[in-house]
């Protein structure tokens, strides 16, 4: 393990964060809020931390990055990027303590949502924008994102892409890999674009567009008002989320080979019908079960019962409803949504439905093979034999997410949590949600949590966003040996 090496690329990770800070400090300026200084001030620790790391270890080029030098470099980048992140909040002084504003923080970048403030609307603008940006940008990986940066300084770049992308069967859209970091980027941004026009010409401040497209197309759901989109009350905002919230939810490959041409890109891809197929499905069975029980009208029935399945299983967060007030059946179908997640080479969190696939045709094969004993299956995915590989690595995944969920919840509950706030509180940010039921339900937020508890769920989105096997891997004392 290189240190030297590692500490080079994370100055450089830092050192851009610390320039991202110029937009939210230019808007300070322009609408008068009084937090330029937290913004300077941040921006001349970060750039200064940065570049003088880099300036260090500059020197120690290699051709390569290996395997495990890449794993630390995600692990070890996202929580410098989420510290880098958190000075402008605490500086500004609305923050109560450090790690309030480094809760934010990582919960901006790692897309979850979960807030500790408790009067959103009392924030200066240069602080909302900020908690926007860090969203968008923590969408498609801060670390991807340097990719397009990082081959030209020395440092091969495929063990960083394997790191932040760990998905089974990942796709790669070009033979360079900053070609294929660059491509996700374009879609990206030209998806960041059509939904800020929408939201503009539908009515929505220039200001509010903005930032609510920053946080729609990462799946990660801050919002600049208290009541989040149900602030509105807007069929059309409600509608225009929903569809964005989905096609953040896809596979981004798939965007690249639809606007290539491949107009059935979508339907051919299993993974996507699958997805597609589930939110159909739970829309469905939400909608008759709050209908006439909470809702008169199956209009509005459909409506807020599509937002908050969408905004659920994509892991946004956005809430337009107070889903605890909805009958049992709702409420065990968006607690299940926590879960499952959205699509693999999406910006959604989750396990994924590529491995909730796998496992499904797993389970069966095993049953199948209770009766036929002598039968040879074997588990397909688009009509392909999936490795044994893949599948253990698949199956030990959703083990560990289970183990760990359980036993963050078990701690969270030894602090004095309730049983219901502490279960779906690990579940929101293990799963990259936002919201959750009790004490953090969509009216509420995470500023009751314990401060030992809010460390524990800075973790479970570490564990979430980096797809657990990155972070837990820096616990295992082999990790660091020669």
């Amino acid at each position: 393990m290189r240190l030297s090496h590692l500490a080079n690329i994370i100055g450089i990770l830092i050192t851009a964060i610390g320039l991202a800070m110029i937009v939210p400090l230019l808007s300070s300026f322009y609408y008068f809020d009084h937090n330029y200084k937290a913004f300077l001030i941040a921006i001349g620790i970060t750039v200064g931390l940065g570049l003088s790391l880099h300036g260090m270890f500059r020197n120690h080029r290699f051709d390569f990055i290996s395997h495990r030098e890449g794993m630390a470099v995600v692990a070890i980048g996202w929580a410098a990027v989420g510290l880098a992140g958190a000075l402008p909040f605490y500086l500004s002084g609305y923050f109560g303590s450090f790690t309030d504003a480094f809760f934010e923080s990582v919960s901006g970048f790692t897309t979850t949502g979960s807030s500790i403030l408790t009067d959103i609307e009392a924030m200066p603008k240069s602080i909302l924008l900020w908690r926007s940006m860090i969203q968008w940008l923590g969408g498609m990986g801060i670390i991807v994102l340097s990719l397009a940066i990082l081959p030209f300084l020395g440092v091969g770049g495929m063990q960083l892409y394997k790191a932040e992308v760990p998905s089974p069967v990942p796709d790669k859209l070009k033979p360079r890999l900053t070609e294929t970091a660059m491509i996700l980027w374009k879609v990206y941004i030209l998806i960041t674009l059509v939904l800020f026009v929408l939201l503009w010409a539908g009515g929505m401040t220039m200001f509010d567009a903005v930032c609510h497209t920053f946080t729609t197309m990462p799946t990660g759901g801050f919002s600049t008002w208290n009541t989040s989109v149900a602030h509105y009350d807007s069929v059309y905002f409600d509608m225009v989320i929903v569809v964005f919230m989905i096609l953040a939810g896809i596979n981004f490959s798939l965007h690249y080979q639809f606007l290539k041409g491949k107009t059935l890109a979508f339907w051919q891809d299993g993974e996507c019908r699958f997805f597609l197929g589930m939110v159909l499905v739970f829309t469905a069975l939400v909608t008759v079960d709050t209908w006439v029980t909470v809702y008169p009208r199956i209009g509005d029935a459909f409506r807020y019962s599509a937002f908050q399945v969408a905004s659920i299983v994509t892991t946004t967060g956005f809430a337009t409803a107070d889903y605890e007030l909805w009958p049992g059946l709702s409420q065990v179908i968006l607690f299940a949504c926590m879960f499952i997640g959205a699509s693999a080479g999406s910006t959604g969190g989750g396990m994924k439905c590529i491995r909730l696939m796998l496992c499904i045709k797993y389970c069966y094969r095993e049953l199948f093979a209770l009766i036929h004993p002598r039968s040879v299956s074997q588990v397909k995915l688009a009509g392909k034999t999936v490795s044994d590989e893949v599948m253990n690595s698949v199956m030990g995944f959703l083990a560990i997410y289970i183990a760990l969920f359980a036993v963050c919840s078990a701690l969270l509950a030894g602090m004095g949590v309730d049983f219901v706030t502490a279960l779906t509180a690990v579940a929101s940010c293990i799963g990259n949600i936002g919201p959750g039921f009790g004490m953090v339900g969509p009216a509420e937020n995470f500023a009751l949590i314990p401060t030992a508890g809010k460390w524990l769920l800075i973790w479970c989105m570490l564990l979430g966003r980096l797809e657990i096997y990155t972070v837990v891997i820096l616990l295992v004392p082999e990790f660091w040996r020669k």
